[in-house]
């Protein structure tokens, strides 16, 4: 992966996109004039990150380009700051100030809803194994700006890492995490949508593994949480408890901490 700018970029977009280059450890490559085709010619033929005074994008070959933006979960967090319940807060026992590990961030979108309910006293992690998808997050959860200043102010509060759930795990202390959340991505997509299709390709296509969950167990405070499909084997096979929802394709699955 290399990381570039758009045409002719100001010198504060410059310096962002030197910044993420080196904090991933990757390529900056100025952009000149050249083309992404030219780009990707001349330093990779992988997958190019573009950052833009508005805007990141993750460019892949013979992929849709995909940017940062909350989707959905911009939508779930207006509803949260007017008070509105969410069904992930409710089913983690979520309260204002806990702090959440979410292990499988992918476009941040429950990292976010995390972070609008938790409020400045909540520490709210996310872990992404894909170098580009980290990288588009890094970049989008510090600089993306949404219409709702709550909404902006949580994005920055969010703690990107670039690792493996379980690696990161095993190096947590017992019980010094309120909640830790899991949402692996399906194996089988429910639908085909434009935003999750090319987010697939860098998924981690392994199930859940009950290692993680063991660890998951061990560190939590408060509640471990999973997000999977209604009725899907995998909350059995792990240990969870399904909070099953009228009418909805997808369910959560709890364990519950005593300590």
């Amino acid at each position: 992966m290399i990381i570039t700018t758009g045409f002719d970029p100001i010198p504060a977009i410059e310096m962002r996109a030197k910044s993420l280059a080196e904090r991933t450890g990757t390529m900056y490559a100025p952009r000149g004039k050249l083309s992404m085709s030219k780009m990707a010619e001349r330093y990779s033929d992988g997958e190019i990150l573009v950052v833009l005074q508005d805007a990141v994008r993750l460019i892949t070959p013979g992929m849709p380009p995909m940017e940062f933006h909350p989707s959905m979960g911009f939508v779930r967090a207006k509803r949260i700051i007017r008070g509105e319940p969410d069904p992930m807060l409710e089913a983690a026992r979520m309260v204002p100030g806990d702090s959440v590990l979410d292990c499988t961030a992918g476009l941040g979108s429950d990292s976010l809803l995390f972070a609008v309910y938790g409020g400045e006293a909540s520490i709210v992690t996310a872990l992404e194994s894909s170098l580009p998808l980290c990288a588009l997050l890094l970049e989008g959860m510090s600089h993306y700006i949404s219409g709702q200043q709550k909404v902006n102010e949580a994005l920055r509060r969010v703690r990107v890492e670039h690792s493996d759930h379980l690696a990161y795990l095993r190096e947590q202390p017992d019980n010094s995490i309120d909640i830790v959340y899991f949402d692996p991505m399906f194996r089988v997509p429910l639908t085909d949508s434009a935003a999750i299709s090319p987010l697939r390709q860098f998924a981690n296509a392994a199930a859940l593994r009950a290692e993680s969950v063991a660890e998951a167990v061990r560190v939590a405070r408060k509640t471990v949480l999973l997000k999977e499909k209604a009725l899907s084997g995998e909350f059995s096979r792990l240990g969870f408890t399904e909070l099953l929802r009228a009418s909805a394709k997808t369910s959560y699955g709890v364990i519950s901490i005593d300590n």
